[in-house]
C-alpha cells in the first residue's frame, strides 16, 4: 500500500514547500489583492456575458406567398372630427376596403386635446338609422334620387342614400336637398362636430403585396376605375387642417428590441393650402427567433416623408394622410443564441488561471529584484 501511494505521488503537479520555507512580504500581499480584484471584475463580466442573450442575424429570400399584412396603428387628429374621417386600403392586387371602420375605433376629442367620454359611430352624424325607420310608415319607400337598383329600390335613411350614391360612383355633395338627411339632421350633426378631433386606433390586414392606406376628409368611392372622396360638405370653406400625430405605426406582431420610427412623428397644416402628408414605407419581413424555439413572424420597415400641396390627378390629389407601402424581397432572419455552460467555467479557469499565472511573474520579479537591490546594498555595491 505504501509503494502505491508513493507511486502515486510521483504524479502530483503540484509538489508542496514546508510552511518554514514560505517567505510573505508587503509586495506579494499588495499584488495578490490587486489580482484579486481583477479576478472579481473578470468573473463578474464573464457571468454578465453567460447571461446575456445575442442576436445573430441572417438574410435570406422571401419565398412566403399568399399572407396577409397586418397594419397596426394610433394616429390623432386634433382638428379633424371622427365623423369627417374615412379609412381605405388600396393594394395592386386590385383589392379596394373603403371607409373601415370594423377593425377601427374612433375616439372622439374636444377642442382643448381631452378625450370625451363617446366613441364615434357612424350614426353620430344623423339620429340612428333603426330608430328613423321606426318612425316612418310601413309602406314607406324613400327615393334613391336615381341611385336606385335592383337590389335597392328604396332608401329610406340618409345612410342609404349615400350607398346608393355609392354604388353609382356619383358624389354625395348636396346632403342638404335630400330628404333623409334633413330629417335625420345630417347637416346640423356635421355642423356641430366641426370644431373636434379624433384619434384612431386599430388594425388593417392587407394582401401581402404593394399597396397604399389612407386618412381622409369624406366618404370614398370609385368612379371610373379612379378613388374619390364626398369631402366638398366638410370643408366649410376653410380647407382641411390635417395636422397629426403619429402614435405608433407597425406592421405585424412586436417584438423584442424593435423599432418604429414613425412613432410620435407630428405634422402641422401651415394653415394655407389643403394638403398631402405622403410616407413612403418598405417593409422588410421579419423573422424573430427565440433560444426557446418560439418564432415571431413580423416585420420591419424604413420611411421617408413628403408633402405636397393637394391637387391634380390621382388618388393622392385628395387631401389627406397616405401611407404607401412596399415590400422588400429579402427577410431577415433574428436567432437568439446564449454562451453554453460548459464556455462559461472555461472561461472563467482561464481568468483564473491566468490571473494567478501573471500575478505570481510580478511578485517574483519584484521579490527577487528587491533581493538583489539589498544584497548590493549590503556590499556597497549600490549607489
Amino acid at each position: 500500500m505504501d509503494k502505491l501511494r508513493s507511486s502515486i505521488k510521483k504524479f502530483d503537479a503540484y509538489p508542496k514547500t514546508l510552511e518554514d520555507y514560505r517567505v510573505r512580504t508587503n509586495t506579494g500581499a499588495i499584488v495578490s489583492i490587486i489580482a484579486g480584484v481583477f479576478m472579481m471584475w473578470l468573473f463578474i463580466s464573464e457571468f454578465s456575458i453567460y447571461l446575456s442573450t445575442n442576436l445573430e442575424p441572417e438574410l435570406t429570400i422571401d419565398t412566403t406567398r399568399g399572407q396577409k399584412l397586418k397594419i397596426n396603428f394610433e394616429i390623432r387628429f386634433p382638428n379633424m372630427p371622427c365623423g369627417f374621417l374615412s379609412v381605405d386600403a388600396i393594394d395592386k392586387a386590385g383589392e379596394h376596403q373603403l371607409d373601415v371602420d370594423h377593425s377601427i375605433v374612433k375616439n372622439r376629442m374636444d377642442s382643448e386635446g381631452n378625450l370625451l367620454n363617446t366613441k364615434h359611430h357612424k350614426s353620430e352624424l344623423r339620429r340612428d338609422e333603426h330608430e328613423v325607420e321606426m318612425d316612418l310608415p310601413d309602406d314607406y319607400c324613400g327615393s334613391c334620387y336615381g341611385a336606385e337598383t335592383k337590389q335597392l329600390k328604396c332608401c329610406n335613411t340618409c345612410d342609404q342614400v349615400q350607398e346608393a350614391y355609392r354604388g353609382k360612383g356619383w358624389s354625395f355633395t348636396n346632403p342638404g336637398k335630400i330628404e333623409q338627411c334633413s330629417r335625420e339632421g345630417f347637416m346640423e350633426s356635421i355642423e356641430g362636430q366641426k370644431d373636434e378631433g379624433c384619434v384612431l386606433y386599430g388594425n388593417l390586414e392587407v394582401n401581402k403585396v404593394a399597396g397604399n392606406f389612407h386618412f381622409a376628409p369624406g366618404r370614398s368611392y370609385q368612379k371610373n376605375h379612379a378613388h374619390l372622396h364626398d369631402s366638398e360638405m366638410y370643408e366649410f370653406g376653410k380647407g382641411f387642417n390635417l395636422s397629426h400625430t403619429i402614435v405608433t405605426l407597425s406592421f405585424g406582431t412586436e417584438y423584442p428590441g424593435r423599432e418604429y420610427p414613425l412613432d410620435s412623428v407630428s405634422k402641422i397644416w401651415n394653415g394655407k393650402n389643403p394638403t398631402v402628408y405622403q410616407y413612403f414605407i418598405k417593409v422588410v419581413p421579419t423573422i424573430y427567433e427565440y433560444g426557446g424555439g418560439e418564432v415571431i413572424d413580423t416585420n420591419q420597415f424604413s420611411v421617408t416623408e413628403y408633402e405636397r400641396k393637394a391637387g391634380g390627378d390621382g388618388a393622392t390629389s385628395i387631401p389627406g394622410v397616405y401611407f404607401h407601402y412596399d415590400l422588400s424581397p429579402i427577410k431577415v432572419h433574428f436567432k437568439e443564441s446564449s454562451e453554453s455552460f460548459a464556455s462559461f467555467i472555461t472561461g472563467i479557469c482561464a481568468i483564473i488561471g491566468g490571473i494567478f499565472t501573471v500575478s505570481s511573474i510580478i511578485d517574483s520579479f519584484i521579490f527577487h529584484s528587491m533581493k538583489s537591490i539589498e544584497k548590493k546594498m549590503e556590499l556597497g555595491k549600490f549607489h
